[in-house]
């Protein structure tokens, strides 16, 4: 796909304005001939009034999720047609001797160091002037299995290999950049020997990674990503320029000497930036939430102060020193930079990402912006058929991100974002936990952490923007029981973020910053839309209508809703044809669904926070749960027994949308999910559900064994913290023991 993305012609403009009125206009239609009809004939009795009245509800839910993404998709047709790429001479001059610092913050837990590599290496090669990369490991630091411990060793020394490695072209830049820099200040035109060096090292840059991506192990279509785009693709940036500088020199031109100057800078950027690691588990002190909001928040609160590392009874305890105290060697300093970006480990950069939108929120009209981001795309090739559907998902998502902006209703999508660091003090909360501050910038109180912070940011005043390029790219889950796991996420925590969303009406109204009908319908779609479009496709696929209230209408309000996702489809890259493999998709990823929203339905009730459950990221098959598997096979055969009822009763409506789930949903099973798998996952299902593992009672210790092991370091850093039963226990023990002596 290119990176810019395509100008949307006058026609698909206008065909894009024919859907949405098409599809209101057919919905009007439906709810005056059909409905408002039979009640004022009076046809029918209660049960034909409730069935109407839910059926209209399900059609006018599933009407107002198609017209919401016909609007986002006119709103990002109109934002590719006006966008116009930035010149890479602006670029290069906006960042004239150094930009401001930017911290890459790239959130681990249990992943495989070589996909933490590439990701670290495609943030490595920004071309970006003052660039610290932090690899957040959040594994157990100390764990006692020899291989987990033989990949966490991986995964820790991976920046100081890339360092190492980075180490080679930058000295070569360094040395040619210096031996050219006071001359070049000191004259207007750049020497002709100036540029024969500056091509000679454009070149030598340009071999050092064309060799790296020989030298690279291709193993899946990701890494064949990060040869392709991120390597080669860079080398032949550095050609073309190498390109242009040669044609110069062959025809005496004249070039600046400060664009010579930028010129050669531009190296030092690429290969300059700075890795470290840090691990929050060893210090007792930080939040110990197993989230990735609460991993990157831990670092966030140590930024702009110098740490020192005490040990106490709990553990590990980081001290801020005050300006005035003498910094030791093994003391910590966390810097704080201007720009953050947060950077998931299954990620990947195109090679001017930071500086496009570095540039883009320095300029007069966006000091406002707080985050802006590139909707991530899904990775070509992906070998299996769930991970190609789930990634065509993921781009037509990129569109309607991009047309959310148009309608002021960014979302953050978390897997990749330039952050304003001063915007987030704005929505820290600091509250003190057992004696230790602890500052949340980023909410976990759902899953959907970058969806409530969205919501945060912009009741502070500050505006989100997608910027109109595609240069992020992030992994797809290449199996049903991994993809599970992240859908069910996705689904859970809308339906408790909305209300917060809902009480900003009044307030950003009286501060000159109402909410508008486009930026509410497109922020309460995205946040809700799961919700209501599960159940609704749970009454239509489960509960018999009667077929008085069928209507072709109803098909033509959804028409425009899948032609337009066909030509988005085509315009990924993708096929047209998808749509139906989408459709398939999303009926066995309904229970996925529900199983998301009734956690939300749940943690609304109870108050508990729900486990944050990461995207499994391994090579095998991860296995499902077996319900999960069962409910796809039970639309097949209920929609098989609706096809022989609608035969009976000469019902063609329902024997033909009947017909069409059965066969969607069968094959999406085989193609997705796979029988034999599908079968193993719901018998491990039913054999987890019986046997229950026997837990085997600590063996009794004698009342000597308990005095030798009194943790006495314990007891002075805490004191008494015996409670309830606990304390009669304890005592009646400590009895013992003294009669004992």
């Amino acid at each position: 796909m290119p990176i810019v993305h395509l100008i949307p012609s006058t026609a698909k403009l206008t065909w894009g304005r024919i859907g949405i009125t098409v599809t209101i206009l057919c919905w009007v239609a439906y709810v005056i001939s059909t409905i408002v009809r039979h009640f004022l004939n009076d046809v029918g009795g209660f049960r034909f009034t409730m069935e109407a009245i839910s059926y209209l509800l399900v059609v006018s839910v599933l009407t107002f999720s198609a017209l919401m993404y016909l609007t986002a998709r006119q709103g990002a047709l109109k934002r590719f047609r006006a966008h116009r790429r930035v010149p890479r001479g602006l670029l290069d001059a906006h960042f004239t001797e150094t930009g401001a610092p930017m911290t890459v913050l790239i959130p681990s837990y249990a992943e495989e160091p070589d996909v933490v590599r590439l990701t670290l290496w495609s943030a490595a090669l920004q071309e970006y002037p003052d660039l610290r990369i932090v690899l957040l490991i959040d594994d157990p630091p100390y764990p006692t299995d020899p291989d987990v411990l033989a990949k966490l060793e991986a995964t820790r020394a991976l920046g100081a290999e890339i360092e190492e490695q980075l180490a080679v072209p930058y000295e070569q830049a360094r040395a040619t950049y210096e031996k050219w820099d006071q001359r070049l200040r000191s004259s207007e035109t750049a020497p002709p020997e100036c540029l024969a060096d500056a091509a000679a090292i454009y070149l030598a840059s340009a071999e050092w990674l064309e060799r790296m991506a020989e030298d690279e192990v291709v193993s899946d279509h990701v890494a064949e990503f990060f040869v392709d785009q991120v390597l080669m693709a860079l080398a032949s940036e550095l050609r073309l320029t190498l390109l242009a500088l040669e044609a110069a020199i062959d025809q005496d031109g004249r070039m600046a000497a400060e664009r010579a100057r930028e010129l050669l800078r531009r190296l030092l950027w690429i290969f300059a930036a700075r890795m470290e690691n840090f691990e929050r588990k060893r210090y007792a002190s930080l939040s110990q939430e197993a989230n990735k909001a609460m991993n990157i928040n831990s670092y966030l609160g140590l930024m702009g102060g110098t740490w020192r590392p005490t040990e106490t009874a709990d553990g590990t305890m980081l001290v801020r020193l005050e300006a005035d105290q003498q910094v030791e060697g093994g003391d910590l300093h966390f810097p704080d930079p201007e720009y953050l970006l947060t950077l998931d480990a299954d990620s990947q950069l195109l090679r001017d990402y930071c500086l496009r939108l570095v540039y883009f929120l320095e300029q007069e009209e966006n000091l406002d912006v707080a985050i802006t981001q590139t909707p991530y795309s899904s990775y070509r090739g992906a070998p299996t058929r769930i991970e190609r559907v789930a990634g065509a998902t993921t781009d037509i998502q990129h569109i309607l991100h991009q047309g959310m902006t148009y309608h002021g209703a960014t979302f953050w999508v978390g897997a990749n974002a330039v952050i304003r660091r001063r915007a987030l003090e704005d929505i820290v909360q600091v509250e003190t936990v057992a004696g230790h501050e602890v500052r949340t910038y980023i909410q976990d109180r759902t899953v959907i952490e970058d969806t409530e912070s969205s919501v945060d940011i912009a009741a502070a005043g500050w505006r989100l923007i997608n910027y109109p390029e595609r240069l992020s790219y992030s992994a797809t889950p290449p199996d049903y029981g991994s993809l599970v796991v992240q859908r069910r996420r996705w689904a859970n925590g809308g339906l408790l973020i909305f209300p917060k969303f809902w009480a900003q009406r009044g307030p950003r109204a009286r501060e000159g910053r109402p909410i508008r009908m486009g930026e509410f319908t497109q922020r309460l779609n995205y946040m809700a839309s799961i919700a209501w479009a599960s159940f609704a496709l749970l009454f239509i696929l489960f509960y018999p209508y009667d077929g008085r209230l069928l209507s072709p209408l109803v098909v033509g309000a959804a028409l425009p809703y899948f032609m337009a996702m066909a030509s988005d489809l085509r315009l990924c890259g993708h096929r047209a044809g998808d749509i139906f493999r989408i459709y398939g998709f999303n009926l066995v990823l309904l229970p996925v669904n529900l199983a998301g929203v009734l956690k939300s339905i749940q943690q609304a009730f109870t108050g508990e926070k729900i486990p944050f459950a990461r995207t499994p990221k391994v090579r095998n098959r991860t296995a499902a749960p077996g319900l999960h598997v069962l409910v796809p096979y039970l639309i097949v055969i209920y929609s098989l027994i609706t096809v022989w009822r609608s035969y009976q009763h000469e019902n063609w409506g329902n024997l033909a949308f009947a017909a069409f789930n059965a066969v969607l949903a069968a094959w999406a099973i085989r193609a997705y999910i796979g029988v034999t798998n599908s079968l193993v996952d719901m018998v491990m299902g039913v054999v987890n559900w019986l046997f229950v593992p026997i837990v085997k009672p600590a063996p009794p210790r004698r009342d000597q064994d308990l005095v030798r092991e009194v943790d006495w370091d314990s007891i002075l850093y805490h004191g008494d913290r015996r409670l309830g039963r606990d304390l009669r226990r304890r005592n009646d023990r400590r009895r013992r023991v003294v009669r004992s002596r």
